[in-house]
């Protein structure tokens, strides 16, 4: 178990992962629903993304729908990359650059990303080859039109605070612009561990022609002296006993520091009338330094545990991956079509373990510790080694008043090498056919059916260090999905999408001789709903539902070897927002986030569930002008009423949620 844990803490750090929920959040790019746009007529470069700057930020007035978005750093929904119907977008390849693929490892910043946003049944028309559990879509921010300069302040109430600066700058008018800014990071968390952080990021918009844009980025994260908290494993079917807030109980060596990094390039090449080409590269990694992930393990009914450290050695996880596509627009009278070749892949490269455990003994909770470091052993590292290529061809077709058409072939060619000291070499292939289509009718303006079905392609891992077979690289698995729903406009501007559907895809486990393999299927089966746009000229609203049922079937649960339900995924989910401009007290809004998440099974054998919970966001803006320049002060209560919970870090491994926290943060655009 200890080593599952290790291996996620270390492929994703504390920080790093924080930084990127606060700031990461994206807002898709819309495809074009313009009716009265000539398909044949070239297709234009994506205008600048300065028109709306940092003050005018809001994800509740911004968001398409409730499912997912990110605008600047401010994030709502019921999904997000990790999760989406259940599963994870990020591990089946979901990701999206301004519509082009991405392997990510780390997610664009508030740095250089727009928004973003999650994409999933129909509203996933309009992009080329959606697999199941929908499309993470990042816009990046593009320079151009007049030079910007936004300043943020943010303070909060466990003495956290950050500075972040964001600024445009034409070098040649609209032919070549730069963009980019910095952020510096005080962080204080929620168990009392803290980290210093820095996070910048430029982009170059070059316009040589009208019908060519080249847009080259970088972005860099760096995090410093980050006390990582220890996770908690109990000895039975039991939670953890109460945790204290607030308070670190580690030494101070223990701590995570390491590098993030993207950097490549988008670009847009109009060939001719109708014909267009489309381009993007990308480099990312995590950089790791010598890190240490504590654990409170073992620990009984009494409170007491073992309080273990991993010593890890210096680790790299990094992925080359990029698309090259060739869309053909036209159009006959009121139906547009595009054709869409498109060649993607990627090369991921993973250098990790060669770790040691040290046991400091039995420790109560909310107790101090600190000993002194130990010489960790550092043993031969493991390496792991992807890479995929997928060649397709894409439809999409719009008939005004009629409906639209998705539909989407390609092969995948995918090869996975793994390398463990003193084991041999194992490899893994697959080159099965992915496919995709939706269709959706529009039964009278305002009313929209769709029906979809989708198949893809994502990693299984390798079995665990428990297995008879451990470290035995998994196949590639084969995720199917059937979706359908309906979109409605109840006013012009107030709009319901609803749908239903399932996913299926292998599920793995040990079996009676401790072999871990393919025993059986996990379907998830469900109902999301959203509804978004303003009631009133000055209430608008963005919320979220999902009604899901998640089962496992197949020989594991029949034998009693785990329970009938996947771990940590929730039967409903909702997250509602409002945001509330106030005629009386011109300048101020009021908003609120309301959450609910049921209660989810912690382990695997569905012994001990998380119990359901509830959380209110409160918050408040005030819009006035700061020495002649347009200025917002922010101010929000999280968690308001300090619910207090458990979220899992692996299957019966735990950690605490972050209680109640004031913040407050100034913007100023100049």
């Amino acid at each position: 178990m200890k080593w599952l844990v290790a291996a996620t803490l270390a492929t994703a750090p504390p920080a790093l992962a924080q930084e990127a929920t606060d700031g990461d959040a994206p807002q898709a790019q819309r495809p074009a629903q313009d009716s009265s746009r000539e398909a044949e007529a070239p297709p234009q470069p994506l205008p600048p993304r300065n028109a709306v700057q940092r003050v005018d930020e809001n994800v509740v007035r911004q968001a398409d729908d409730g499912f997912g978005a990110t605008i600047g750093r401010e994030t709502i929904g019921i999904y997000n990359a990790g999760s989406v119907r259940g599963f994870s977008p990020t591990r089946a390849g979901n990701i999206r650059v301004d519509g082009l693929y991405y392997d990510q490892v780390y997610a664009p910043n508030a740095r250089i990303r727009r928004s973003s946003s999650i994409k999933v049944g129909l509203t996933t028309l309009g992009f080329a080859f959606p697999a199941p559990s929908g499309v993470v879509d990042y816009a990046l921010r593009r320079p151009g039109g007049d030079a910007t300069l936004s300043v943020a302040g943010t303070i909060d109430e466990w003495a956290g605070k950050s500075v972040e600066v964001d600024f445009t700058a034409p070098i040649d008018g609209d032919r070549l612009a730069l963009g980019g800014g910095l952020g510096i990071y005080n962080n204080e968390f929620y168990n009392g561990t803290d980290s210093f952080q820095h996070v910048g990021g430029l982009l170059l918009r070059w316009r040589p022609s009208p019908d060519i844009e080249v847009l080259p980025f970088w972005q860099r994260s760096d995090v410093y002296d980050d006390q990582v908290g220890p996770i908690y494993i109990p000895a039975g079917d039991f939670l953890p006993p109460r945790i204290e807030r607030r308070r670190y109980f580690g030494p101070d060596w223990a701590t995570y520091e390491g590098t993030a990094a993207t950097y490549g390039g988008l670009g847009r090449f109009v060939v001719a009338r109708g014909w267009t080409i489309d381009a993007g590269i990308f480099r990312s990694y995590f950089d790791n330094a010598p890190d240490h992930f504590p654990y409170l393990e073992r620990l009984g009914t009494d409170g007491v545990g073992r309080y273990t450290i991993l010593g890890l050695p210096p680790a790299k996880l990094a992925s080359t991956s990029g698309e090259l596509r060739l869309s053909r627009q036209w159009s006959e009278g009121s139906r547009r079509h595009n054709l869409v070749v498109s060649a993607s892949g990627r090369d991921r490269r993973n250098r990790f373990d060669g770790g040691s455990f040290v046991d400091f003994g039995p420790l109560p909770v909310n107790t101090d510790i600190d000993p002194q470091r130990p010489d960790f052993a550092v043993g031969l590292q493991s390496f792991d080694t992807v890479r995929q290529h997928n060649l397709g061809l894409a439809y999409m077709g719009e008939w005004d008043g009629v409906g639209q058409l998705s539909v989407g072939v390609s092969r995948a060619d995918y090869f996975k090498d793994f390398r463990r000291p003193g084991v041999a070499p194992v490899e893994t292939r697959a080159t099965p056919m992915l496919y995709n289509a939706t269709l959706a009718v529009q039964a009278q303006p305002g009313l929209a059916f769709y029906a979809g079905v989708a198949r893809g392609l994502e990693e299984s891992g390798i079995a665990p260090q428990s297995a008879a077979n451990r470290n035995e690289a998994l196949p590639a698995i084969l995720t199917d999905q059937i979706d359908a729903g309906l979109r409605l406009n109840l006013t012009d501007r107030i709009k319901l999408i609803g749908g239903v559907f399932e996913l299926r895809r292998p599920y793995f486990t040990l079996d009676s001789t401790n072999v871990f393999r393919e025993l059986g299927a996990i379907r998830n089966r469900g109902l999301e709903l959203s509804l978004s746009g303003p009631i009133t000229a000055q209430l608008d609203v963005a919320a979220g539902a999902v009604l899901l049922d998640p089962r496992v079937t197949g020989d594991a649960v029949v034998e009693g070897r785990t329970g009938d339900r996947p771990i940590d995924v929730p039967r409903a989910q909702l997250d509602a927002n409002l945001d509330w401009r106030l005629l009386f007290a011109p300048g101020w809004s009021l908003d609120v986030s309301a959450s609910y998440l049921a209660r989810r099974p912690a382990t695997t054998l569905n012994t001990v569930f998380l119990p359901a919970r509830e959380l209110l966001n409160l918050g408040a803006r005030y819009r006035f002008r700061l020495a002649g320049n347009v200025a917002i002060l922010r101010l929000a209560l999280f968690n308001a009423f300090n619910a207090y919970g458990f979220d899992l870090r692996g299957a019966g491994a735990y950690d605490m949620i972050a209680g109640r926290r004031a913040q407050a943060y100034l913007s100023v655009d100049f």
